[in-house]
């Protein structure tokens, strides 16, 4: 798609293997999704440096990010100013003090990307909201490339990153346990085990209940995470 004489790649859908691409960051050069390998990975976009909304945001993240450690996930952040904008308003973002936050150090890496090769590719430049800011994206990769959640926000709203941390938790429960997760899940809450493929496997379900699964109806079984 060509506007303004940009161009607008396809963005990735959930599924798709991560672009793969080289950036310089405020922690140096990287190869994505090729030095992530083996871990999760949050990858998110912001319009620019020195905004208010952003400066929250990666207070948030900065404070959050050895909880995503402990979870197998680096934090990777995105914008379309320059290496220098980004360490000018890192360091600045260390003299705020904001809902407790202070003393507050970026220590993930930050893409320069001013050229919006990388925005581009995963589909962060949206023309109706800017033709050169990226909007706020969060992409979650998993430990093979693979992209298994997409979020996109606003530029006027700010991320809500108590829903980040559970759609980690969710993806890794799934993928550990091979179960889905219902609504508003947390850890600790019953699990959805797969549906039952075969009437036998429905009428067995539904007629032999115990004390760590139990049917709602052939279809729709939990597990139970805590015993009653």
């Amino acid at each position: 798609m060509e506007n303004n004489n940009t161009t607008y790649n396809r963005m990735p859908l959930i599924g798709d293997m991560a672009p793969a691409f080289s950036a310089v960051t405020t922690q140096g050069p990287i190869n994505f999704p090729e030095d992530y390998k083996g871990k999760w990975v949050i990858l998110f976009s912001h319009p620019a440096d020195f905004t208010p909304v952003c400066t929250t945001e990666f207070m948030t993240f900065a404070t959050l990010a050895d909880e995503f450690k402990a979870l197998n996930t680096e934090l990777v952040g995105l914008s379309v100013d320059s290496l220098y904008a980004h360490i000018a308003w890192l360091r600045k973002i260390q003299e705020l003090e904001w809902k407790g936050m202070k003393n507050v150090e970026v220590q993930f890496p930050l893409i320069e990307d001013i050229r919006m090769d990388v925005a581009n590719k995963y589909g962060m430049i949206q023309p109706g909201q800017s033709n050169t800011q990226a909007v706020r994206a969060v992409f979650i990769i998993d430990p093979e490339g693979k992209i298994r959640t997409i979020l996109y926000y606003p530029l006027s709203t700010g991320r809500n990153f108590d829903e980040i941390k559970r759609i980690i938790l969710a993806l890794q429960k799934a993928d550990k346990d091979s179960v889905a997760t219902p609504a508003d899940w947390r850890p600790g809450d019953d699990v959805i085990i797969p549906t039952a493929g075969s009437c036998g496997v429905a009428k067995e379900r539904m007629e032999s209940q115990d004390e760590d699964k139990y049917c709602l109806d052939w279809f729709m079984c939990f597990k139970r995470e805590q015993k009653a």
